[in-house]
């Protein structure tokens, strides 16, 4: 069975459901670090009655924000933002329906993504312009965000951004990936009639994939968190509704019309993304992500790509180092006319 790629919804999602540092890693006893993110930090109000869960540290200027990738929300950082904040002022959030936050209307595009995230800059008084960091997902949020309002950008991280127009490659591979979404929404359906019905805290046999075990790495208050949130109505009628619009995003090629002047922006390119693929489906997916992140770069003139070694897509926890460093870049370029 092939591996499916990070369009395939529903093998990324199973994935991020429960994010794990590393499962070659070995942990006698679960770090206790991240059980911060057993709770909300501070729930923002930004219209509607909805809030959003925002957690920031650290001090100075620029503001850093993390975005996370689909299916994942504040905890996917839990190793980059505590140094980051060593030196700077750092948010993460959750997105509507992920962690803590108040689900959102649908559908949950990365339109209506970019409306929140200005929303709740402008709700939490965070000052601009911001240095944007994105994960997969979240990359396609913030490059949308930059261009939506430039004026609010200092300088982008873009951290393993998804391969877009794979058809450009291979017209099968992607109607194989169009089946094997249909088959993931199936499952997600399923598991938000469960949720509904207060099945996934301890769930029925056919259920029981909905959700995967308690992390070794994390303890048994945070393990129960996410769990708990993860089990809600909300959560999965989120996955569906970008499950459907991110396939038909990723199926775009980057968009000539995206330029982005000269703002810093680093690509980050992981080597290990791929390696669980068949060699076909491998060449197809890095040759299609090549052409992405070339784009992703050309549409700055300061803009430029770094490979990462030893780094799957999850780079910010198995190269939370490489991150960090991306960030002390940008910033550095950005300069003081950010920080004023």
């Amino acid at each position: 069975m092939r591996r499916p790629s990070i369009v395939t919804s529903s093998a990324l999602v199973a994935a991020l459901l429960f994010p794990c540092p590393g499962f070659a890693t070995e942990y006698p006893k679960p770090d206790v670090a991240p059980d911060i993110y057993a709770k909300p930090a501070r729930l923002i109000p930004i219209g509607e009655g909805r809030r959003l869960n925002l957690r920031c540290t650290g001090n100075g200027s620029p503001t850093v924000m993390l975005e996370s990738g689909m299916g994942a929300d504040s905890l996917a950082w839990f190793k980059v933002q505590p140094q980051v904040a060593q030196h700077h002022r750092v948010c993460s959030y959750d997105r509507a329906g992920d962690g803590f936050s108040d689900a959102g209307p649908m559908p949950r595009n990365i339109d209506a993504e970019v409306a929140d995230l200005h929303a709740l800059i402008q709700a939490a008084a965070i000052r601009t312009p911001l240095v944007l960091v994105g994960h997969s997902l979240g990359s396609n949020i913030v490059r949308r965000y930059a261009d939506k309002h430039p004026d609010d950008v200092a300088g982008m991280v873009l951290v393993d951004p998804p391969p877009q127009h794979i058809a450009e490659f291979s017209p099968a591979w992607v109607k194989t990936d169009d089946e094997m979404r249909m088959q993931g929404l199936a499952v997600y359906r399923q598991c938000e009639k469960g949720a509904e019905n207060g099945q996934l805290a301890s769930p029925p046999p056919a259920l029981q994939g909905c959700l995967r075990g308690p992390s070794p790495a994390y303890s048994t208050t945070l393990n129960a968190a996410i769990r708990a949130y993860h089990s809600r109505p909300a959560f999965w009628q989120t996955m569906i509704s970008m499950t459907q619009t991110n396939g038909e995003l990723f199926k775009q090629p980057v968009s000539p019309q995206e330029h982005h002047g000269a703002m810093p922006l680093i690509v980050l390119t992981a080597d290990e993304t791929f390696a669980g693929a068949t060699p076909a489906d491998r060449k197809v997916l890095e040759a299609a992500r090549e052409r992405t992140h070339e784009l992703i770069a050309a549409a700055s003139t300061r803009g430029e790509r770094i490979t990462v070694t030893h780094s799957t897509h999850d780079m910010q926890v198995d190269r939370p180092d490489a991150v960090i460093d991306a960030i002390d870049k940008v910033i550095r370029q950005t300069g003081p006319a950010a920080a004023k």
